[in-house]
């Protein structure tokens, strides 16, 4: 039963309690989540989530029949991480946290670093090893990490890889989606083809809802089950290293969905959002904004960020939304938010963020670059955060797009006197 061959095995351990406290376990999800291990001998799956202020939290799933009762875990030192061992649990294993909360409530939430995802519309957490894949884009790395790409072309081909093209396969198949190995043939040449030196993917992150676009995550350490398996998703990496195009993925730090299964009052209090709706809820998009006062959301987050680089050797991240993260007034009218502690509507907290984000990045994988999607007028977004800026590698030239788009909709007679939108 649960827990029997841990022993006095705890996986985690104080040092990890300690960085993860400061907010600098880069490896978090080394030790967060699910991982097939061997504990004495003995074969299974080890559990640990951080839900500080739970009263009890078990795992339940399709090894116990989604009933609990014997697989409840343990919390060491208060260091608000449970932990549990259950053996025989293999990859593939569906299951879930079961959360009591101090209000008497009963929560079943998904992993938050949990590497792979039931289909949806369900939503469990699969068990996945991530580690046993052998990547074949060595020559790769090592010249991207010799390379300034700020001195080399850059042409992106930004893509939806559920929309891109499909191919029903019957009458009960309703989204036609082409999968991960599929797409290594078809779409890495196709960006081949058509001369682009990267592809942007957007909606890879897990995510419930696919009106979103996979701008609401709920599992950050998952690719997308719609399109196949952690590997899979690797193997397609892969395939546009090995046709030399670099992969940049669309990450959202920005806020999330409340869906009753993802992070939102994730232990029965507002654990990874801001408590106070003024800073914790997003008015324009009905989603929860992560709290960047807390060392261990902020770790989640930056961990994350290296884990798509680190892990699935992804060449740069497109960070969403920046500006609904530097403001604090953001789609906010006056009374709907709360000034700083100098009285302005910068966000402290998510300035430090970025900092410590771009810093973090550029010194573990300086051949990855961040890419801010930032709509303003605010200064030093690609400066060094020694000098004052938030240290992103380029930003997103939102309103040359904008001007893009308006002049080509002119008619030819007007064009002539709207070339400074082109320049």
């Amino acid at each position: 039963q649960g827990g029997d061959h841990m022993g006095n095995k705890n996986v985690i351990t104080k040092d990890d309690c300690y960085l993860f406290g400061k907010g600098t376990h880069y490896e978090i999800y080394e030790k967060l989540g699910a991982h097939v291990t061997t504990i004495d001998g003995v074969k299974g799956t080890y559990f640990a989530v951080w839900a500080p202020h739970a009263v009890n939290v078990a795992v339940i799933g399709d090894f116990n029949d989604w009933l609990g009762f014997n697989h409840n875990m343990k919390m060491e030192n208060d260091s608000g991480i449970w932990e549990l061992f259950i053996p025989e649990v293999e990859e593939g294993a569906m299951y879930k946290y079961v959360i009591s909360t101090q209000s008497g409530d009963t929560l079943y939430k998904a992993d938050p670093y949990g590497f792979w995802a039931e289909k949806r519309p369900g939503n469990a957490s699969r068990v996945a090893n991530i580690d046993n894949y052998k990547w074949k884009d060595a020559k790769w790395i090592s010249e991207k990490a010799k390379e300034n790409h700020y001195e080399l072309p850059m042409s992106i081909y930004e893509v939806h890889p559920g929309s891109w093209r499909k191919d029903f396969k019957g009458p009960d198949d309703e989204d036609g989606f082409y999968d991960y190995k599929r797409m290594a043939k078809e779409l890495v040449a196709y960006v081949k083809d058509m001369g682009y030196t990267h592809v942007e993917l957007m909606g890879i992150l897990e995510h419930p809802f696919d009106g979103s676009w996979g701008y609401q995550v709920v599992g950050y350490y998952a690719p997308t089950s719609r399109y196949g398996t952690p590997q899979d998703f690797m193997y397609l990496v892969d395939a546009f290293h090995k046709a030399g195009i670099g992969v940049i993925l669309d990450w959202v730090p920005a806020h999330f969905p409340k869906d009753a299964h993802g992070l939102a009052m994730f232990d029965g209090t507002p654990l990874y959002e801001y408590a106070d709706p003024r800073l914790g809820e997003h008015p324009d998009w009905g989603t929860k904004v992560f709290d960047y006062s807390k060392t261990e959301v902020v770790n989640f987050l930056i961990a994350n960020a290296l884990f798509w680089v680190e892990k699935y050797h992804i060449d740069g991240l497109r960070v969403d939304a920046v500006a609904s993260m530097l403001y604090l007034d953001y789609g906010r009218e006056d009374g709907q938010w709360v000034p700083n502690k100098y009285g302005g509507n910068e966000n402290l907290e998510a300035i430090e963020f970025f900092k410590h984000l771009s810093s973090v990045m550029n010194y573990r994988n300086p051949r990855a670059y961040i890419i801010a999607e930032e709509s303003t007028a605010w200064p030093k977004v690609t400066m060094s955060p020694k000098d004052g800026g938030l240290g992103f590698s380029y930003k997103w030239n939102m309103g040359w797009m904008h001007d893009f788009l308006e002049y080509t909709k002119l008619d030819p007679l007007f064009k002539k006197g709207n070339h400074n939108k082109m320049t």
